[in-house]
């Protein structure tokens, strides 16, 4: 972990001045790019977020440059989980807690990956969203899996991101109980 890590949280009003530079940092990542996620398809997702009046945003910092993001918000199971998913999630307070948060995002630059920043950043968003459940998208097979799976989350199924958009895990942990 480095010496120098400062975690920043950031609200909706902040997206407009940091948009590019959260979008251009996680698509450095090869396996978001190869899943057809472009710095553009970026920006429009965190700025449609970014109207949540929750939207919290935890950025993370090592001698002033940015190395690691990720946003959430708190949203309802039928918005998170999408019609197909939303019936079949288990356990069935998941699925009609009124207690969810969407976990957006979460990128470490590759070089700073290993460190716990990610872990960090990750908590950060926990402790300001206060679910009882939290949620979030991940490539299969992505390396990022592996810290999901630390932090106690389980795969909830497949999640279609659009007609010609990627199959992503929807993966789901219990934040408290």
């Amino acid at each position: 972990m480095p010496d120098s890590l400062t975690l920043r949280r950031y609200g909706a009003s902040n997206v407009d001045t940091l948009v590019d530079t959260w979008a251009d940092a996680h698509a450095d990542h090869p396996d978001v790019a190869e899943a057809g996620f472009t710095p553009d398809t970026l920006r429009r997702q965190i700025t449609g977020h970014a109207r949540r009046d929750d939207f919290t945003l935890i950025a993370a910092y090592t001698n002033g440059h940015l190395i690691g993001y990720g946003y959430g918000f708190r949203c309802t199971p039928a918005y998170w989980y999408g019609k197909d998913l939303h019936p079949h999630i288990t356990p069935e307070d998941a699925r009609t807690t009124d207690s969810l948060a969407g976990i957006c995002e979460l990128a470490v630059r590759p070089g700073w990956q290993g460190h716990g920043i990610g872990t960090r950043i990750h908590q950060a968003l926990i402790d300001v969203l206060q679910p009882e459940w939290a949620s979030l998208l991940a490539l299969p097979g992505a390396h990022a899996q592996r810290l999901y799976r630390q932090l106690g989350y389980r795969n909830a199924g497949p999640y279609k991101t659009g007609p010609d958009g990627p199959v992503l895990d929807l993966l789901l942990l219990r934040a408290r109980r």
